[in-house]
């Protein structure tokens, strides 16, 4: 593939990438518009993020399965419609039919789930099949540019609740749902690079370290994203309801931040970046530091500013997982990276309905509404603060893995030369 190809191909690569931040940062900014305007609980708007990324994980699960049986690069080319379908039905559905409202919401989550699912599994390969002097640099900057739509997303999808209002919100769903048709046009008209289906052939004694490091990277890559998509999915509520922030303060100085935090260190590695696994370590550590200050302060700045800083702490946590495991093993295919996807679809699955589960169960009990009127606040606020602190598990558990796979790495670093 000459140079002018291969520029159209990451072009479209990009574009694809910020297209699909729509489908993930969108619903979070509607859930108090779906809450208010429907009556749905905290525990099904949770719902609607796990069938998101559960959906997503069936689709990796079938690309690390059944990965020989599909052609690629159709897959690649048409998978942005099937955003644009699942988008449409999300409006129209609530809109005409608001008795089934949720019924549309969740039509609509699967299948621009099955887009999303389909994109992590072949976007990223496809840039990694690329020929080019800084593969790491270019899957960070891929990885920024989802931050930098999501910050896309959110300033415009903010300015026109607030501006036109909420109860146009399926007017903002349809806009978004162009976006994807002009990535498959892209798609449709750049040169795709040909990538390996199965990973590379590795001789029969390297086989149990080359299984084992795929495992580690899997179960680190869902710890990441655990950390990252519960503030990803739940900050606008949290700034709105437990910081008592107003809807459109809290979405910009939020969750906007957030994402623009998160797309600039992603590009700031992609330009200086090193040492992924250092890298990995301290920003699950400062994640742990961030939920604690969220859960325990008492002043709404600081809790905000911590929310804020998540962005940092874990703009690299899913990124830098896939540059680990392309480094530990190399000549791995499509399939390995729909394994990685899948680790992490379930991690961003998992943590935010749980917590949506315990803000409610918590909110409920009567020790909950004790400690709101001696904190003068409500049973819902303390609810989430709680939550807040059970999301604490996860970068803690990621910083306890990382301290094993460096004893692992280290114990095993001439069987790991011997791989490269």
């Amino acid at each position: 593939m000459d140079l002018k190809d291969c520029k159209r191909t990451k072009r479209a690569c990009y574009s694809t990438y910020i297209a699909m931040s729509s489908v993930f940062s969108l619903p979070p900014l509607l859930f108090a518009t779906f809450k208010e305007n429907y009556g749905i609980s905290y525990t099904l708007l949770g719902t609607l993020v796990l069938i998101n990324f559960c959906t997503q994980l069936g689709i990796d699960l079938i690309f690390t399965f059944f990965t020989k049986h599909f052609n690629i690069h159709k897959t690649i080319r048409f998978m942005p419609l099937l955003t644009s379908l699942g988008l449409v039905v999300y409006a129209l559905v609530p809109t005409f039919f608001p008795q089934y409202a949720y019924i549309g919401l969740v039509i609509g989550t699967i299948l621009f789930s099955v887009a999303a699912g389909l994109g992590e599994v072949l976007v990223s390969p496809t840039i990694a099949a690329l020929p080019s002097d800084t593969p790491d640099k270019d899957m960070s900057l891929l990885h920024s540019l989802y931050g930098y739509g999501l910050v896309g997303v959110i300033l415009i999808s903010t300015l026109f609740l607030k501006v036109v209002g909420n109860e146009y919100w399926m007017y903002l769903t349809l806009f978004w749902a162009a976006l994807p048709i002009v990535s498959s046009i892209l798609l449709i008209r750049c040169k795709l690079p040909d990538m390996s289906i199965e990973q590379g052939s590795i001789e029969k004694n390297n086989a149990k370290h080359r299984s084992t490091t795929m495992a580690l990277c899997v179960v680190c890559i869902f710890l990441g994203a655990a950390a990252e998509n519960t503030m990803t999915n739940w900050i606008s509520v949290f700034a709105e309801n437990a910081l008592n922030i107003p809807k459109v303060w809290g979405d910009i100085f939020g969750m906007c931040l957030f994402a623009a935090l998160l797309a600039l260190t992603r590009s700031a590695y992609a330009r200086f970046g090193k040492n992924i696994f250092r890298v990995l370590v301290l920003s699950m550590v400062s994640a742990v530091i961030c939920y604690f200050v969220i859960g325990f302060s008492n002043v709404g700045f600081i809790s905000l500013l911590a929310c804020i800083m998540l962005g940092i702490c874990t703009s690299m946590l899913w990124p830098g997982t896939l540059i680990l495991m392309e480094e530990k093993i190399p000549a791995v295919g499509v399939a390995a990276y729909a394994l990685m996807a899948a680790g992490g679809d379930l991690g961003a699955s998992v943590c935010p309905q749980m917590l949506g589960v315990v803000v409610d169960k918590v909110s409920a009990m009567p020790w909950a509404a004790l400690m709101s009127t001696r904190l003068f606040t409500t049973p819902e606020q303390i609810g989430f603060r709680v939550g807040m602190l059970f999301a604490a598990i996860f970068p803690i558990a990621g910083v306890l893995l990382l301290l094993y796979m460096k004893r692992y790495f280290k114990k095993t670093e001439s069987d790991v030369d011997e791989w490269k």
